[in-house]
């Protein structure tokens, strides 16, 4: 099995010959190093609806037919533009070929803007917990700070690796993301995500690892989790 992290909030597991890309955002993301043309996947899972996190989903889906995994409310956005989209919401677990997602909560806000400025609501945001090659790996997606991550930890754990942001002014920043790894989720490993992709969200991820007590990988974009 392999996990990479690919700048923003972009996770990419491939297991068993089969790949995943979570919240596929590229075109207009500085940091990433993929380029939607090369992207080969047979499954997106968005965590919601903000445009970058949805990012090239469209386009990836259409060109590998690939089985988009989303909120309801977004699946159905999606569907309306003859992608392969199955809705979940909170609590839901959907099955891979190779493991399973878990929708869990997340404290955010989701709504998706077109290009004529629409803003359409896209459902409840969320995070997930996956299930793959005999790990458990929980995306905290776009959230802030809230306390039943322990119980998400507690009924879905051990987590093995947590996929957190700490960019602050949209999500957690450091002190509240350090928080829930050291006191709540309480991982063997963490990757920080969701900062310095925007000027609001620049910060030193150097201080987020010095401040949990988990196993802290700083990925460039393209690197993989060592387990």
């Amino acid at each position: 099995m392999n996990i990479s992290f690919h700048g923003h909030s972009v996770v990419m597991f491939e297991n068993d010959g089969k790949k995943a890309i979570v919240d596929p955002f590229i075109n207009g993301n500085g940091l990433t190093d993929l380029k939607v043309e090369d992207v080969e996947v047979d499954y997106i899972i968005l965590t919601h609806g903000h445009n970058d996190h949805v990012g090239d989903t469209v386009e990836i889906a259409r060109e590998n037919d690939a089985t988009v995994v989303a909120p309801v409310e977004l699946a159905d956005m999606l569907d309306a533009q003859g992608v392969n989209a199955v809705g979940m919401n909170i609590g839901g677990t959907f099955d891979f070929e190779f493991g399973t997602v878990k929708m869990v909560h997340a404290f955010h806000s989701s709504s998706f803007t077109h290009e004529d400025g629409t803003i359409q609501y896209t459902g409840m945001p969320t995070g997930l917990v996956f299930n793959i090659g005999g790990k458990t790996v929980y995306h905290a997606g776009d959230t802030g700070l809230f306390g039943d991550m322990k119980l998400i930890s507690d009924i879905n754990g051990p987590i093995d690796l947590m996929f957190v942001p700490i960019g602050d002014h949209f999500t957690m920043g450091i002190d509240d993301a350090a928080y829930a790894v050291n006191e709540l989720v309480k991982p063997a490993t963490v990757v920080p995500v969701h900062y310095n992709t925007f000027p609001p969200i620049e910060v030193d991820a150097g201080k987020f690892e010095e401040k949990v007590d988990a196993d802290c990988q700083l990925l460039k974009p393209g690197e993989s989790v060592k387990f």
